[in-house]
């Protein structure tokens, strides 16, 4: 039997650190408390990560295609306090389309600018991020948003909801992933975003519509976005016109801790989805051993470093070089 080479094993560990590193902060926070593993523990867990991972879906086809999308934490506080507003005055069936409809204008928009003007998608979406929170402190008043009649409303059946013993966040993240997955995985256009990605230059040369794609993985995140806008505020059925702040960095921490490349081309969202995972029971691990809040932030920072390191090694094969 040959024996297995220190480049094979930080191989295998640059490819599956992400599953690795799942099942290492699983077992350890487990033997720490043992209320980590109870069934509605792990349940909240995945229903309070459901937001920000209906967010990670479509910025992971953002960044999959070699863009990043700074704007998602402020569109989604927009898309909260716009549903909100709308729905006491024109109701909820007309209220929810009307948003994301909005939303998606944001999010054709960003698309335009970076996929047919061809603009650095950081510093577009850095500006969008200012200009969509000023855009919302504008349509609000400055005010906080909160429905009026909170027990005569079915609009809170998308956060609060459940179906089959299944809160409904949780069977929209699920089933938008795998609608999602099969797109990314399965199809033509899918095919099309790996290949921009990886070498926009040979993908424009073969034929495919670089502007095109970029333009429509703009528009996907926009929709998960207003999803999530939706499913937040149907949870609280009230809004703080700031409850999106911040949000970008832990989506996009979640999807390079899913293995997607910040320089473009591969990715998975299944991966994206054990990353928002990853993110939600660290949090939740945290809180059950005494610690404070805050410590959170710190240890999100530990893993953005960790998740670049491990998509540099992945690149070069192992989990460290000599060469600087």
């Amino acid at each position: 039997m040959a024996a297995v080479t220190k480049e094979q094993v930080g191989g295998f560990l640059a490819r599956q650190g992400i599953l690795v590193a799942f099942a290492v902060f699983m077992v350890g926070f487990t033997l720490a408390n043992q209320r980590f593993v109870d069934p509605d523990n792990i349940l909240g867990v995945i229903r309070s990560s459901a937001i920000l991972g209906v967010m990670a879906l479509g910025v992971t086809f953002v960044v999959i295609s070699g863009n990043l999308d700074l704007s998602v934490g402020s569109m989604m506080s927009f898309s909260t306090i716009v549903v909100l507003d709308l729905h006491d005055k024109i109701g909820p069936a007309l209220a929810i389309p009307a948003m994301f409809a909005m939303t998606l204008c944001l999010g054709a928009f960003i698309g335009f600018l970076v996929g047919y003007l061809k603009l650095n998608s950081l510093i577009v979406t850095l500006g969008m991020l200012s200009a969509i929170h000023g855009l919302t402190l504008t349509y609000s008043g400055g005010q906080n948003m909160d429905i009026a009649d909170k027990e005569g409303t079915w609009f809170d059946f998308f956060g609060q909801g459940s179906a089959l013993g299944i809160p409904v966040p949780i069977l929209i993240f699920v089933l938008l992933a795998a609608v999602l997955g099969v797109v990314l995985s399965k199809t033509p256009f899918g095919r099309k975003v790996y290949a921009v990605g990886g070498n926009g230059t040979a993908a424009t040369f073969s034929g495919i519509r670089r502007a095109r794609v970029v333009f429509t993985c703009y528009l996907i995140s926009a929709f998960c976005v207003a999803t999530a806008g939706l499913l937040q505020a149907s949870r609280s059925l009230g809004s703080q016109n700031t409850v999106g702040q911040g949000l970008e960095l832990e989506v996009l921490a979640a999807v390079i801790l899913g293995g997607a490349s910040l320089l473009g081309g591969s990715g998975t969202i299944f991966k994206t989805v054990i990353g928002v995972l990853i993110l939600g029971f660290i949090q939740n691990g945290l809180l059950l051993v005494g610690l404070q809040f805050y410590v959170q932030y710190v240890v999100t920072w530990i893993i953005i470093i960790l998740a670049v390191w491990l998509d540099i090694a992945a690149k070069r094969g192992k989990l460290w070089s000599p060469i600087a």
